[in-house]
């Protein structure tokens, strides 16, 4: 079974003319030109990045999910291979919308129309790791509530065990043969995305992260974290209240609700150093797909963070270290 998935990413890898990237070295010149020959159908003439980034697509969540950590790291990628990878945090289809009622009534042990009044099929977000429905709280004293139910993929944990392997080999192959190879450190960030995807496979972790982050931010105006409803939380489903707003990427919309830019800008910076240095635990997965700013209600003009798989901290050492860094500066 390895052995096909390999040769599916080498026959992908050859397709999309990603063999060019590591080959137009001067070591292995000859050998690029060669492969150019053999291959002379592909169409070479779309910009490396875009074809690196279909190329990914065209392999799976797995490694989506790779291009999206990557694009976080423009300190080892050029601009333009950056910027495309960062295409990728919202173009992941999503599964089978029976197949998550499957998921979610396994993982909760219960029917979903004992759990929820409404429950809209089709998924309103849908990342590598997991997709999100919405739905309404049938009983209780949440009953009514509306909520976001962030459900796993199935069969992701033996997927991401093979494909790391596969990355490890391909990271490997990339610093023997490609000029800058040892420079970028390619197994170190294989390794990196191991711990962090692992990490991010327990739901229960995630929704561990998201209180952890609302209670230090309890009371205050600048960052509004969603409550994790536990009752409805396991390994594989959490549920958690429903936060309406506009994703932070929309400027325009932004705008047009009457947000204040300049003073949301400089709210993300004090919202970020007061997790980092008051906190020292602090949301370690802030691309644009995971950021909102409310819209209506008391919360007008706050930010808003989900998705809480990868969360960092300092130890009260690293924080004096940076804060004698930011005074010396």
């Amino acid at each position: 079974m390895r052995l096909f998935r390999l040769l599916k990413i080498v026959s992908v890898g050859i397709r999309f003319g990603l063999d060019q990237l590591v080959l137009d070295q001067p070591r292995t010149e000859r050998l690029g030109r060669l492969l150019r020959a053999v291959f002379f159908w592909r169409d070479l003439s779309v910009p490396r990045a875009v074809r690196l980034r279909l190329a990914l697509e065209a392999l799976g969540p797995i490694f989506v999910k790779f291009g999206q950590v990557l694009s976080t790291r423009r300190d080892l990628l050029p601009t333009d291979v950056a910027d495309e990878l960062a295409a990728l945090q919202d173009r992941v289809p999503p599964f089978d919308s029976e197949l998550a009622v499957r998921e979610i009534e396994r993982g909760l042990g219960r029917r979903l129309d004992e759990m929820f009044a409404s429950f809209e099929r089709e998924p309103v977000a849908s990342a590598s790791i997991a997709q999100v429905h919405f739905a309404v709280l049938r009983s209780g004293p949440l009953a009514g509530r509306e909520v976001a139910v962030k459900v796993l993929r199935p069969g992701m944990h033996a997927a991401i065990d093979k494909d790391l392997a596969l990355l490890e080999a391909g990271a490997l192959l990339v610093e023997k043969l490609w000029r800058d190879g040892k420079r970028l450190r390619p197994r170190e960030v294989v390794a990196e995305f191991d711990k962090y995807l692992h990490d991010e496979l327990d739901l229960m972790r995630e929704a561990a992260n998201a209180s952890q982050l609302r209670r230090n931010f309890a009371g205050s105006r600048l960052l509004r974290v969603p409550e994790m409803y536990w009752d409805y939380c396991c390994g594989n489903v959490i549920v958690m209240e429903r936060m309406h707003g506009i994703p932070v990427s929309q400027v325009e919309r932004l705008r047009e609700a009457g947000i204040d830019i300049q003073r949301l800008s400089a709210s993300a910076v004090e919202v970020f150093f007061t997790q980092a240095l008051r906190d020292g635990f602090f949301h370690a997965d802030m691309h644009p797909g995971n950021i909102y700013v409310a819209d209506r209600g008391e919360d007008f003009g706050s930010w808003i963070a989900l998705d809480f798989g990868i969360v960092g901290t300092l130890s009260d050492n690293d924080k004096n270290y940076l804060a004698q860094n930011f005074l010396a500066f």
